[in-house]
Formats: C-alpha cells, structure tokens, sequence
C-alpha cells in the first residue's frame, strides 16, 4: 500500500500491475512512466516492468490496516484486465468484502469484462466496494452502459483526462462523477466549457462532482486561481478551481478521508 496525492482517495493497493494501452486516455499512461521509474529504481514489484502481472503477497495487507481507509484500487493497473485470472478476481472482492471497514475505489477501462463477470454473478458487491469506469471522449461512451447495470453499490465515472466534450450522457444509476484535465509533459489541454457542461449534467440530476485538476496552468482560465500554487491547501496541478469554486463532492461523507475539502 502506499499513501496517494490523488484527491478523491486516500492511498492505493495495488494486487495487480502493468496493463495494455486501450484507448485514447491511455496515450500519456501515468502508470506507465512510473512504472518504468519504479522498474528502474531496482523496486522487485516492477521487474516485470509493464508487464501484466499479479501480486497475490498483496492479498493479505488490508487486513492488518488497523484504521478504516479510503483505497483506490489497482492505480497501477486494470483489474478487468483480459489476462487477470478470475480467480484473482475473486479473491481481491473477498479481501475487500471481509474488511467492511475501508472502502475501496476501482477503476476500469475494460468494462465489457466486468460486465460479463457481473451478469454471472461472480462479484460479491458488498457496499464498500466502488466501481467506475474511465471516460476520456465520445468514443468510449459506451463504457457507462455497461457499468449503469452491475450490482454495485455505488458506480461512478472518471472523466478524465478529459479530451472532448461530453454532453448528454446518460448518468442513469450513476451516482458521482470525477473529471479533470490531464497532466505532464504532453498533456493534451481540456476546455472550460466542456467541464461546465458536465457539471450541470450533475446538477440536473444531483449527482455529486468532483473537478480535480486543470492539468496544467495553462489550461486554467483563471490565472489567479490561488490552488496553482503549490502552497495552497487545494492546490492541485494547473489549479482546481471551476468558475472560482471547489468542487469536490463526495456520494458519501468521509471522516477519513483528509485528501478532499
């Protein structure tokens, strides 16, 4: 486990690392570049490098974290990922399940998979389990059909990096949704008015919003925002102001969860 600077969570746990790169979201892989820093750095989780590879020595730390955590789960992979055994996959849902405790955060692009291994009902959705899909276009909107229908409890969407404008979507049985701008070197910039659109998607249908990041500075139209600087309480990269507010709105309350306003 390692504590995370990602603000909707609080650390991460990873039973799987390395994936394929899928669709457009993937083109500047965060996990990738780390990945290789890690590989390099001698760490013996990495030595596969981005190699799809399992962790079953991971499989036991959630139950020795002696107070409730928020996790976002395999941050440096898929989960739903085609060569993830599903045996494994049962085995992650029955850590998560036996430890009510800390909530846990999943994310995937391969929704189709975990759509097929929910109608089979081989996933015991208890209710700190979350489960989201990444949505960064048009393209991939399908995503959020797949996902509106599996029995988790709570479904969310993770619009980011957000590459283009979304409108109307169908947020049926969704309950929150994350969006923000991507970041580095060659990060693909995200407009204003896109986040605003999605943002009143939400309103409309009081789903709670979250706006994470610019993703770089000049991607923010305000270039007074006061989160740009690294000093700020809220900083987050590029800034994470939306129109001069915070919004970091949760489907639930947290009492742990020190990352979030």
């Amino acid at each position: 486990m390692s504590k995370s600077s990602i603000e909707w969570t609080q650390m991460t746990w990873n039973p799987t690392t390395g994936c394929d790169k899928l669709s457009a979201g993937c083109k500047n892989c965060y996990a990738l570049t780390m990945t290789n820093r890690l590989k390099s750095m001698g760490l013996e989780k990495y030595k596969n490098g981005f190699r799809l590879t399992i962790h079953p020595e991971t499989l036991n730390a959630p139950y020795q974290w002696k107070k409730p955590k928020t996790v976002f789960v395999n941050s440096m992979s898929d989960l739903f990922h085609k060569d993830v055994p599903v045996d494994f996959i049962k085995k992650v849902f029955k850590v998560m399940n036996d430890n009510p405790q800390h909530t846990f955060q999943i994310l995937t692009k391969r929704a189709e998979i975990l759509a097929d291994l929910d109608s089979e009902n081989l996933l015991n959705w208890t209710s700190n389990i979350w489960m989201g899909v990444s949505v960064e276009d048009r393209r991939v909107v399908s995503r959020i059909d797949y996902l509106r229908n599996i029995k988790a409890k709570i479904k969310f969407l993770s619009l980011e990096p957000l590459l283009g404008p979304l409108d109307n979507l169908n947020l049926t049985n969704i309950d929150w949704v994350i969006t923000g701008g991507e970041s580095g070197f060659k990060a693909r910039p995200v407009k204003e008015e896109w986040v605003i659109d999605i943002k009143e998607q939400c309103r409309k249908r009081n789903i709670p919003f979250f706006f994470k990041q610019w993703g770089k500075p000049e991607f923010n139209s305000d270039k007074n925002d006061p989160t740009i600087n690294t000093a700020h309480k809220h900083h987050a990269k590029g800034g994470s102001l939306l129109e001069g507010k915070l919004y970091r709105e949760l489907p639930v309350s947290f009492k742990n969860l020190t990352n979030v306003a």
